[in-house]
């Protein structure tokens, strides 16, 4: 009996969510990789399999293959169930249907679950558990509904009710496949709607939903009765709001002198176009104009909204906005020659900093490291190389239409990178670590020259 306690106790909770993820995955591989799920009739290669499965799990939108004219409604459907899956996390998919069946949720579930969607504690998951499924089931359903309704007037009424299915999940998870392949040609995706403000803006209102996490969203549909947003919500909203109008600004700035595409559009028009890759770079994946075609500077600026992402707890990825808005504070206090970073008259722990800067190094050299890689593999610029690299740890799913051109091993590559940027990696630190026992003792302070 020690025996086996000492097993189970091994299984940590990041350890479950690795390797959760790591098998759904393989499921999601062979299914994709079945003839029925090729509209040619032929299997899909295991890599393109493996790619487009973690690509859907991990809500990440890169694709080696155009989901409208490769997949059939098998693949389609694989696809989009695979992408709400990784959405809300498999542990919370389990949770429901434990719920469902009126199973008692234990400790390590709990656990489990807490460091699935970044929780603070273990009080109130389960009440936030259900709340996740109702916002979620509210939202997609809203969405499907008025992207059908517009839909509609282009397409046959089935058509468009399932195609306003699809990228509402889709777009919510901040996932950005889109099936307008069969429709506009291959890899068109939303560019016929870049004129089209009803389009426009409930995609962009899908994903900072999805974006802000439901952390976020369960505290302001309480607000009416609490009168009151915790610090977390005001960080997140206040970060989130600066780095929409700051891309959106930049952007704008950056293409409406130099870029053809842009300077056809009217300048409505352009505002939206900034607007939408604003909120969309930090983890939406879809585009209304070819990115390729940006100039390099906004295709920089993309990369870093891509790397600092959505909020911790959301469908979004990248280092989060509170991990940006801790090292801001950071470099502010440290300017300033104070000693505590304050955010609305609170003080941040250390365990909270140094967290914060672990992740972010981890990220940083993670994506470089990873560039370095591929641009030894292939003959390509190293901006496009970044850019895809980048746009696959922050589970962004813009591309510079790279990624198909790719050789087989970089696809792989790509793919391992997509799924650390999901699950995180500390998360995967943690999981691999031996288990770490508290010293007994602590080392003489000691000081060197900084700078």
């Amino acid at each position: 009996m020690p025996t086996v306690k000492k097993s189970q106790s091994a299984i940590s909770p990041a350890k479950v969510l690795t390797f959760g993820f790591i098998v759904i995955i393989l499921i999601g591989t062979f299914l994709l990789s079945l003839g029925p799920a090729s509209a040619n009739g032929e299997n899909l290669s295991l890599v393109n399999a493996f790619f487009m499965a973690t690509s859907a799990i991990c809500v990440t939108g890169l694709v080696v293959v155009d989901p409208g004219t490769q997949f059939t409604l098998f693949g389609e459907v694989t696809l989009i169930v695979l992408t709400q899956i990784g959405g809300l996390g498999f542990m919370t998919m389990g949770t429901l249907i434990a719920l469902a069946f009126n199973r008692r949720i234990s400790l390590r579930d709990r656990l489990v679950l807490q460091e699935a969607m970044k929780h603070n504690s273990l009080e109130g998951l389960v009440s936030l558990i259900r709340q996740v499924a109702l916002y979620s089931l509210v939202i997609e359903s809203v969405g499907a509904l008025l992207l059908a309704a517009r839909w509609s007037f282009d397409m046959p009424l089935q058509d468009a009710i399932y195609y306003g299915i699809f990228h509402s999940i889709s777009i919510f998870n901040n996932a950005g496949f889109d099936l307008f392949g069969s429709i506009h040609g291959p890899f068109s995706g939303f560019s016929a709607y870049v004129s089209d403000p009803f389009v426009n803006i409930v995609v962009i209102v899908l994903i900072i939903l999805g974006g802000i996490g439901f952390i976020v969203m369960a505290d302001l549909l309480s607000y009416r009765t609490t009168r009151r947003l915790t610090l977390h919500s005001k960080v997140v909203l206040t970060v989130s709001a600066i780095l929409i109008v700051a891309g959106s600004f930049l952007i704008f700035i950056m293409e409406v002198f130099k870029s053809p595409a842009f300077q056809e559009l009217s300048l409505i028009d352009q505002i939206f176009a900034s607007v939408f890759h604003s909120v969309s770079a930090r983890s939406g994946g879809v585009s209304t104009l070819s990115v390729s075609e940006m100039q390099q500077s906004t295709q920089f600026l993309l990369i870093l909204l891509m790397f600092i992402g959505a909020a911790p707890g959301s469908t979004g990825g990248g280092i989060k906005v509170t991990m940006f808005a801790i090292l801001i504070g950071a470099m502010y206090t440290m300017l300033r020659g104070k000693e505590d970073i304050v955010f609305f008259r609170k003080r941040l722990s250390k365990e909270s900093i140094l967290r914060a800067i672990t992740q972010t190094w981890l990220a940083l050299f993670l994506v470089i490291f990873t560039a370095m890689i591929l641009s030894a593999l292939e003959d390509r610029a190293f901006l496009a190389l970044l850019f895809e690299t980048t746009s696959a740890f922050a589970t962004s799913g813009l591309s510079l239409d790279v990624t198909t051109q790719l050789t087989e091993i970089s696809k792989v590559v790509l793919s391992l990178v997509m799924f650390l940027g999901r699950i995180g990696p500390l998360t995967l630190a943690y999981a691999l670590a031996p288990k770490s026992r508290k010293e007994l003792f602590r080392y003489p302070e000691g000081d060197f020259i900084i700078g």
